[in-house]
This record gives structure tokens, C-alpha cells and sequence, in this order.
């Protein structure tokens, strides 16, 4: 078992974006690892490992609007399931 099961990625698309300031709220207030968080002002590329994705689709969807969100879970791909 993963200790952080799903693989969460989103582009964030907004105004005045800050990738360093999206990182530190993310690292400070969600579990999970393998975070990244890169763009420019007007566009962040999101992935982080987590439990809880709908907590970090809520955080960045009140910072711009998000699309080309994909969950995955990590689980069901070790275990070699689709889905």
C-alpha cells in the first residue's frame, strides 16, 4: 500500500499566480509528496501525490480556473488494475 495513493496533476490558469506561494500553501497544508509547482503568473502546472485531491482542486480552483485535472490512483496501477 502507497503511503499517498493518488497521482494529482492540473494546469491552474489565473492573473497574478505565484508558483512559490502555491507551493509553500501546499507543502504547509496538505500531506502528500512529490509536489511540483511551475508556470508563470498566468499559468501553474500542478502534481502532487496526496490522499486527499478534492482538498488541492478546491485550493487552486480558488486561485483561477483549473482544467486538464487527471487523478490517478497509484494503487490500482501497482496492482497492475485499470481503471
Amino acid at each position: 500500500m502507497l503511503e499517498f495513493r493518488y497521482d494529482t496533476q492540473l494546469l491552474i490558469e489565473g492573473k497574478q499566480l505565484d508558483e512559490n506561494a502555491i507551493h509553500a500553501y501546499i507543502s504547509e497544508h496538505f500531506k502528500g509528496d512529490c509536489l511540483l509547482a511551475v508556470g508563470d503568473e498566468e499559468l501553474i502546472k500542478i502534481h502532487f501525490h496526496t490522499n486527499e485531491p478534492w482538498r488541492v482542486l478546491e485550493y487552486c480552483a480558488s486561485l483561477g480556473e483549473i482544467y486538464d485535472i487527471v487523478i490517478e490512483d497509484m494503487d490500482r496501477q501497482a496492482r497492475g488494475l485499470r481503471g
